[in-house]
């Protein structure tokens, strides 16, 4: 592959790119009229820009395109052997250097369709310390982890270095992964903004960026940061944004940073998802505490979303005290207590994910069909990324919303906002109905605590007092490594703690 693509990108670049520095963005007016705007969209969409130059075809195959062999071997030891449709569609495309606007639904496979090409164009190049190459944002620290995850072995197979920095965990420690050199970042704005700010980051040589899940950044307040970041960025580079939906916020981002992208959409909608069942079951207020109750307790993992951070934790406390084995996430959790809890629902060990929004987003874990609507979203969007945690990758899976007598109607509103036409139940705690809709059965009544595995349980540190400082001193760095070894290649770097 031709390394020099990565900064090439003058057939393309029109005259006056804000990305060229020194030009006045109000070039770029926000439009709230005509043609280009879809005023009367029930989910306050955009129309989708239209692409000037002509998309490359589409592939079938990875074999098809021109990556490194080094990927398309880690691709085939990875089992991942045809490409989901908006990695065939992107591809060709993001491979030789276009911008992309890409919309799908988590669960689309767009995790792979940005990083094989963020991989391939930077394949070959070293970065200088605090000088990254390539950058993704994304909002939450548990997708930032997942986009991790995903791509580590990739990026090892062509010997880049891969750090992760995100709020919750040591600033030094990130720091020191960026004086180290990090070909790939994967952060969140607020922190990759510290390190900037503290001088332990310069962004002047990043030549890939993507943003992904940008609808949530922009819905969480983080526009201020992402912009701030995006105008720090090497000017001309490549630039791929992925959403799940494009409300207007997406679009000053799409106007402003991307230039004649490829556009490729998968219906974001989770009712576009023929193997999603929706269920509004009408409850009674009385009822609702054991309703809940008795889904809890089915056979088979759930995740539970409410409004709060308290009423998150004292349903936990019940349901652990009813005998479900059910564990809390919520922004209260400090970022080490979040990333078990994820890992003991994925394992099984804990089978109830009782959550606020925080889990609505980037979290991914196999074969989860039933999500649960304790407290009714607030609006479409949260209804959308709360049901998208199941029904992933052509799985099957239910999302079940309780509704009481004064919610029904503000629900009816957000069902049609969303575009879903969901049915209907009146259901009661005990019945056969509400069995088979969610599995709902009788808890065992038996309280259960959970406790971590053997196998995560801290071995007993040595009895002398050397010993014991010696251990002391080296417990965090020396678990690091451990994990580096076992999770992630020695190749790669990454800066979080599991």
């Amino acid at each position: 592959m031709d390394r020099t693509r990565i900064n090439d990108r003058s057939a393309r670049t029109r005259t006056g790119n804000p990305r060229s520095g020194g030009e006045n963005r109000s070039a770029f007016p926000r439009r709230t009229s005509g043609p280009g705007r879809r005023q009367n969209s029930p989910q306050g969409e955009f129309a989708v820009p239209k692409t000037l130059t002509p998309a490359l075809p589409a592939v079938e195959a990875f074999a098809d395109l021109g990556m490194p062999t080094q990927l398309l071997d880690a691709l085939g030891h990875e089992g991942v052997t045809v490409p989901f449709p908006i990695q065939g569609a992107t591809l060709p495309n993001s491979l030789a250097g276009r911008d992309v606007l890409g919309r799908g639904r988590t669960g689309s496979g767009k995790t792979l369709a940005f990083g094989l090409a963020l991989l391939a164009r930077t394949a070959g190049l070293r970065a200088e310390p605090r000088q990254p190459l390539a950058l993704v944002l994304v909002p939450t620290r548990e997708l930032a982890q997942q986009v991790t995850d995903a791509l580590t072995p990739y990026a090892r197979s062509v010997r880049l270095r891969l750090t992760t920095v995100v709020g919750g965990m040591s600033l030094g420690r990130q720091a020191a992964a960026l004086r180290g050199g990090a070909e790939v970042v994967v952060a969140t704005p607020g922190r990759l903004k510290d390190l900037v700010d503290r001088g332990d980051c310069r962004l002047d040589q990043v030549a890939v960026t993507v943003l992904d899940e940008a609808d949530q950044m922009t819905d969480m307040g983080f526009m201020p940061q992402v912009t701030e970041l995006l105008d720090q960025v090497k000017p001309g580079g490549q630039r791929m944004l992925f959403s799940a939906t494009l409300d207007r916020n997406v679009d000053q981002l799409v106007r402003r940073y991307l230039t004649d992208p490829v556009v490729h959409s998968v219906d974001p909608s989770a009712g576009a998802v023929t193997t999603m069942e929706h269920h509004v079951l009408h409850v009674q207020g009385a009822d609702k505490h054991r309703t809940t109750t008795e889904i809890a307790a089915r056979d088979g993992r759930v995740i539970m979303f409410l409004d709060t951070k308290h009423a998150v934790d004292r349903l936990t406390e019940h349901l652990l005290n009813s005998g479900v084995r059910a564990a809390a996430l919520h922004g209260g959790k400090s970022q080490p207590q979040r990333t078990r809890t994820l890992s003991h629902f994925r394992t099984g060990h804990v089978t109830v994910l009782v959550a606020t929004n925080v889990a609505a987003r980037g979290i991914h874990v196999d074969n989860l069909d039933l999500v649960v609507n304790v407290d009714p979203p607030s609006d479409h969007k949260d209804y959308l990324h709360r049901g998208g945690r199941t029904a992933r990758a052509g799985e099957s899976g239910s999302v079940v919303t309780l509704v009481t007598p004064n919610q029904r109607r503000d629900m009816s509103r957000l069902m049609a906002a969303a575009g879903i036409t969901p049915q209907t139940t009146q259901v009661r705690s005990g019945e056969a109905e509400l069995s088979r809709i969610t599995g709902a059965q009788a808890p065992s009544g038996v309280p259960v605590t959970i406790t971590a595995p053997a196998s995560e349980r801290p071995r007993r540190a040595s009895s002398s007092p050397r010993g014991r400082r010696g251990t002391a001193g080296r417990s965090r760095s020396g678990a690091d490594t451990a994990r580096r070894t076992t999770q992630r290649p020695a190749a790669v770097d990454t800066a979080t703690a599991a």
